[in-house]
């Protein structure tokens, strides 16, 4: 154990998640030991377990913080265009999954059924939806309803292959990326007055005969 640093609560706390995201990252839900938090930390076991009462509290609160993260670093630009800030938002997320493949395969799988976590996951896709709905072009109410249902699953669509493609790479990064783009897309388009992303999907050269 390297020599103990004497810190702030709230210092301390940030430099427990700050360990315990990087073992996540790392390894296995299930490799990761409370003892070796508090090894790569410098502090005991008592004073880890006064932040967080269990292995799951701390991962609970490295996933809080990463949804955080995510929904600050997710600009969604009035004035990009709507494919434009897709994208942005798309690779900020895949950044994050292919950086933590470990912990949201963690999140997705193992604690699947941990209304914990599944509520910090709920909550980011809802925060999600709202800032979709507010850059869309404006629907009429009788419409508004249905484009917020699409937004919905389609998060849950985007969510589920995500989590599938690092399982097994099927496709490329920008294979996945392209298909989510476009899914959500070709499901708003019906519902929309006029068209959110008239430059989708892009053209591409075709293949000689």
């Amino acid at each position: 154990m390297s020599p103990r640093q004497r810190l702030s609560p709230a210092d301390r706390r940030a430099q427990l998640l700050t360990v315990g995201a990087r073992l996540f990252a790392a390894r296995p839900y299930d490799d990761v030991l409370m003892e070796e938090v508090a090894e790569e930390a410098g502090v005991s076991r008592a004073l880890l377990y006064r932040h967080f009462p269990s292995k799951h509290a701390l991962f609970a609160a490295v996933y809080q913080q990463a949804a955080d993260q995510l929904l600050a670093e997710t600009r969604l630009d009035p004035a990009d265009s709507l494919v434009e800030q897709l994208i942005q938002g798309m690779d900020v997320h895949l950044d994050y999954f292919v950086a933590n493949r470990n912990a949201v395969l963690a999140a997705n799988r193992v604690l699947a059924g941990d209304p914990v976590v599944q509520t910090i996951m709920t909550n980011e896709l809802d925060a999600l939806r709202t800032r979709l709905l507010a850059v869309l072009p404006r629907a009429d109410e009788s419409a508004r309803e249905a484009v917020s249902a699409v937004l919905k699953s389609w998060l849950v669509f985007v969510q589920v292959l995500c989590v599938d493609w690092l399982t097994h790479e099927t496709c490329t990064r920008t294979q996945l990326r392209d298909v989510c783009i476009g899914a959500v897309l070709g499901a708003l388009r019906p519902l929309l007055t006029e068209d959110p992303a008239p430059e989708w999907p892009p053209q591409r050269p075709h293949a000689s005969a």
